[in-house]
């Protein structure tokens, strides 16, 4: 499967991916280009579905991947509102838990714009 490059060297792609999929779990809506919410998309279905497994090697192989960060208002970090709150709502839904809205040019450069969100 071909991936974009976004630009970066491989390390500072995967360190990119890592963010925005933390981000997107602890928000659940991010915007960011076209391009990036595009890469995202499948990095973070397989989260999800490393939530919906739900064992104790799903959530080290979660863990291994997404940021130590926590959310201010659940007091949960990312890996347990993956596995808590987010994967159990998807638990009859076979793939597909995101969404990726278009949202016109960034002001700036003129970038295409998106919103990526859980469904």
């Amino acid at each position: 499967m071909a991936y974009a490059k976004l630009g970066r060297t491989s390390s500072q792609r995967k360190a990119l991916l890592r963010d925005l999929v933390t981000d997107l779990i602890l928000n659940e809506r991010i915007e960011t280009t076209e391009a990036k919410a595009k890469e995202l998309r499948p990095v973070v279905e397989k989260m999800v579905t490393l939530g919906k497994r739900g064992d104790l090697h799903a959530r080290r192989q979660a863990a291994a991947f997404v940021r130590n960060e926590v959310d201010v208002e659940s007091d949960q970090d990312a890996v347990q509102k993956l596995f808590a709150d987010i994967a159990p709502r998807f638990e009859e839904r076979q793939g597909g838990y995101t969404r990726i809205l278009k949202v016109g040019p960034r002001r700036g450069d003129g970038a295409p714009m998106a919103i990526i969100e859980f469904v």
